[in-house]
Formats: structure tokens, C-alpha cells, sequence
């Protein structure tokens, strides 16, 4: 059995090096849900203001979200004018003439739009939601090329204006706007957060190579479980703040999403959680509790959200840099546990079975 425990200690330690050695920032949520970008998009004020609506950015910037309420429906308008959506006590409607149903559909705006779509033609409305709350994508508060603006070419370390944007919308028969601004912000330096990341989970694997069956080693699993709740803990925190940034609202709408789509990276920290806590009782086999849940931990909550190491815009409810600090704890907690669980794994393997008493020679 410690043999076979040792064998999967080892290999999950060679299957983590190597998602290490090749690992590249990912979109792992989708096209729709950036893990990051460089655009800063804000909403600065509907005009005229009407008590009852409200509308902001979700995804960190991705979308725009309107919600209504009471008696007011409001329509939003295409780029050419079009109705375009339709918001109201009566729920969310799309309008299927409307070229934007389609080109909204992804980031990219590249969804093809049918020969039937004509934003001249009367509007027919499909409804698609039973709520007064709406997200779409918007090309006027994105920036879509894939090069960069020329005055960021000319400057990229500092600060940019891209340009004001305006979405305009239809209470009734009056007309509104949404206006809002779309900044270039320099991004950070990744190689930095890599260098404490790499660093800090070397520090925690060498914890490992004190003997396992000693006072010392005893004390460093407890360590080693602890860091791997405070990962797992830091793991949780930020896929439910990816949910409440995407528009998430109540205990019940955070659930709903993270099962939806963060179930994997929500698991993965609970079972971090628990598998830390069981390191800490000095429970048997915990050794091998620690590197399996390190593993996971690191591959589905970190290095799956390693973007965030090279945005300056995350997809969180705080600032860029404590997303940063959370995710590098999370990769610091499961990297440092697969190591340490394997060298233990392996050190325990390393150790002679002491003789039966009596002196006794066992033959298998």
C-alpha cells in the first residue's frame, strides 16, 4: 500500500511539473467571461437619470447590465438604431431583426447574422427572461481589434483614454443615453508575480524533506495543511467574487452560477479545505490527502486563472492586485502541498519496516 501511495504521490507531481513547464495563460471560463483584460470599461451616467434604473458593468467589462423596476420598460437600441432589447415588468425581450441579437452573442462579435435580420423592418420581439435585468455584450464600450490603439503603441506604460462611448436607449418615446469611458491600463508584470509564486511554493515543497515519521516532520505536515486551507479558502473567495463581478446578486444567485459554471474551481478549494484540516489531525494517509488536493487546487483554481497575472482589469469585485495576491496563494498552497506530499510519500517509502518482536523474520 505505501508503495502504491508513494507511485501516485510521484505522479502527480511529474503531471503538475508538466502543466508547470507549459503552461500558458488560458481563457478557462469561456469567451464570454474574460479572466482579464487591459480595457477599463466605465458607466458614468444615464442621462436624463431615472429613479428605478440602473445600469453598470459586469465581467470586468465584458457586459453591460441593465435592470429596471416598477412599471418602466426600457428599450435599448441597436447601431443602427434598431430596438434591440426590451426590459419591463414583463420580462427581458430580444428583438430577432435586430443585427446586435446576433453580433452580441460573443465578446468577438462574431456571430454571423441571418439574411432575415434587418434593423428596418418591424421588431419581433422573443423573450428570453422572466426578470427586469439584463447583460449584453456592447462593441461601443469594447475595444475589439487586436492590436492595441495607436496612442497605447506609442506609450503602452502609460494611461490611455480610448474614447468616450455613448448606448442609447428609449423610455417610452423619450430618449436616454448611457455614457461611459474606455481606458487602456498598462498591465502588470507578470514575471514578478511568477518569481513569488515559484518562490514561495519551492519554500513550502521543501517542508517535505523533513523525515516524515518525526517530531519535525510531524510539525511541518501541520504547516503544510494549513497553507493548504488558506489556499483552499483563497480559492473559494475568488470564484464566488467571479460570480458576484459577472452580475451574481444574493446567496442564491452566487449558488446558481458558481454550479453553472465555477463548480470545478469551487470543489477543488473545498477540497483543499478539507484536505488541510485533515493533514492538521495527523490523520493516516494524509500525506497522500495533501498532494491529491494540492494538485487539483493548483490546476483548476490557479494555473486555469493565470491570466490574472498579466491583466491590469480583473474579474473581481476588488482591486487587480488582491486578486493577484489570492491567486498566488492559491498556486503557492497546491504546488507547495503536491511536492511536499510526494517527497513525504516518498521519504516514508525510503523508511526500514521495523522487525516483528522477538526478532522474528516475516516471509512473504
Amino acid at each position: 500500500m505505501r508503495t502504491l501511495l508513494t507511485r501516485a504521490g510521484l505522479l502527480l507531481a511529474g503531471a503538475l511539473t508538466a502543466t508547470l513547464a507549459t503552461a500558458t495563460p488560458a481563457a478557462a471560463h469561456g469567451a464570454d467571461a474574460p479572466d482579464g483584460t487591459d480595457y477599463r470599461t466605465e458607466v458614468t451616467a444615464v442621462t436624463p437619470a431615472r429613479p428605478g434604473l440602473d445600469v453598470r458593468t459586469v465581467e470586468a467589462g465584458a457586459r453591460l447590465e441593465l435592470t429596471t423596476t416598477g412599471d418602466r420598460t426600457v428599450e435599448v437600441l441597436g447601431y443602427s438604431g434598431e430596438p434591440y432589447l426590451r426590459v419591463g415588468p414583463d420580462g427581458v425581450y430580444e428583438n430577432l431583426r435586430s443585427p446586435a441579437t446576433y453580433l452580441n452573442r460573443t465578446i468577438a462579435g462574431d456571430t454571423r447574422v441571418p439574411a432575415e435580420a434587418n434593423p428596418a423592418a418591424e421588431p419581433d420581439w422573443r423573450r428570453v427572461d422572466d426578470s427586469s435585468t439584463v447583460r449584453w455584450h456592447d462593441q461601443r464600450a469594447l475595444w475589439r481589434e487586436a492590436a492595441p490603439p495607436p496612442q497605447v503603441r506609442a506609450a503602452p506604460d502609460r494611461e490611455h483614454r480610448v474614447r468616450d462611448w455613448v448606448v442609447p436607449l428609449r423610455d417610452g418615446t423619450e430618449p436616454l443615453e448611457v455614457r461611459g469611458t474606455l481606458d487602456w491600463v498598462p498591465p502588470p508584470d507578470a514575471y514578478t508575480w511568477w518569481v513569488v509564486a515559484t518562490l514561495g511554493l519551492l519554500a513550502v515543497g521543501a517542508l517535505g524533506l523533513l523525515p516524515a515519521a518525526s517530531a519535525p516532520g510531524a510539525r511541518a505536515l501541520r504547516v503544510v495543511g494549513a497553507l493548504l486551507v488558506s489556499g483552499g479558502v483563497a480559492a473559494v473567495v475568488s470564484t464566488v467574487g467571479r460570480e458576484v463581478d459577472g452580475g451574481a446578486s444574493g446567496v442564491g444567485g452566487v449558488l446558481v452560477g458558481l454550479l453553472g459554471g465555477q463548480v470545478w474551481a469551487l470543489l477543488t478549494g473545498l477540497g483543499a479545505i478539507a484536505a488541510g484540516a485533515y493533514a492538521l489531525a495527523l490523520r493516516p494517509a494524509a500525506d497522500f490527502a495533501v498532494a491529491l488536493a494540492g494538485a487539483c487546487l493548483a490546476l483548476f483554481a490557479g494555473l486555469a486563472n493565470a491570466a490574472v497575472f498579466a491583466r491590469s482589469i480583473a474579474p473581481a469585485p476588488w482591486p487587480a492586485t488582491t486578486a493577484r495576491l489570492l491567486l498566488a496563494l492559491v498556486i503557492i498552497a497546491g504546488t507547495g502541498a503536491v511536492a511536499a506530499g510526494a517527497l513525504r510519500l516518498h521519504s516514508a517509502s525510503r523508511t526500514p519496516t521495523p522487525p516483528p518482536p522477538g526478532g522474528a523474520v516475516s516471509r512473504k
